[in-house]
């Protein structure tokens, strides 16, 4: 890989392509139409719903290829902007235990492409696509691929103590970096899962592989590249974790990265 560069690119979106909110670098965004132009697969990997990341892979000027939000569990054709596949699982189990844990926790499922159900306001991306309010019956009639949960009022210590005893079958989650939130999807499904899925679809070695990224839900996205590379913002145990850490998102760390090998 030293020499002719990774194949196989995993690349987070808030925090390591872009500060949340604000738009991506010019310099990072050259850096990464340098890579698809050399041949790379350059693969967004983020846990932002199919609607929220479409304005990402247009900003990038990816047109074709493959994208995985949802932490994995939806996988995008870039060029239709449409899922080719979704790993759904049924949230009523999980809602039932967080909510015995957290009477006042919010909940919010995706409907991939159409939006968003919520049990309340919460933060999230809710600004693109429907977003219905609805009771807890409602919120687990159907299949989705991620549930997210937010307590209102409480600390992501508090919510970490009390996660301890959670046990639902078929079901696993990670937990956000600076507040009381989770994401819980099916069972096994993570950045890391999706990611080997794609290696092994394109052919690409193992030892060929790059992700970046600045999250806990990038720790199985870390743990399977060849080569993990962790944001600066990152917090200390994610850093510990990579094979190297890089600048900070807003010193266009994803793009000192990228330079080695692809030159704009």
């Amino acid at each position: 890989m030293a020499s002719g560069g990774p194949q196989l690119i995993a690349l987070d979106v808030d925090g390591t392509l872009l500060d949340t909110g604000t738009p991506i670098s010019t310099r990072v965004v050259a850096a990464v139409r340098a890579a698809v132009a050399a041949g790379a697969h350059v693969v967004v990997t983020t846990g932002r719903t199919l609607l929220t990341t479409r304005p990402v892979l247009t900003e990038l000027g990816l047109r074709d290829g493959h994208a995985l939000c949802s932490n994995g569990a939806v996988h995008i054709d870039v060029a239709r902007g449409e899922p080719v596949a979704i790993q759904s699982f049924d949230p009523a189990p999980a809602i039932t235990a967080l909510r015995a844990l957290f009477p006042a926790m919010i909940f919010a499922v995706e409907k991939v492409g159409i939006g968003t159900w919520a049990t309340g306001a919460g933060p999230g991306e809710f600004s693109l696509g429907e977003y219905l309010l609805v009771d807890h019956h409602a919120l687990s009639s159907e299949p989705t691929p991620r549930l997210n949960g937010w307590l209102p009022d409480g600390s992501l210590e508090e919510m970490l103590l009390a996660l301890r005893s959670l046990q639902v079958p078929g079901a696993s989650w990670v937990h956000g970096e600076f507040g009381p939130w989770l994401t819980v999807s099916r069972q096994g499904v993570s950045k890391g899962w999706a990611l080997e899925q794609l290696r092994l679809a394109l052919g690409v070695p193992d030892e060929a592989t790059l992700a970046i990224g600045d999250g806990y839900n990038d720790r199985d996205m870390l743990r399977w590249a060849a080569h993990s590379v962790a944001m600066a913002n990152a917090p200390e145990d994610i850093r510990d974790l990579a094979d190297e850490v890089t600048g900070h998102v807003l010193d266009d760390g994803v793009a000192t990265v990228l330079e080695r090998w692809y030159r704009p």
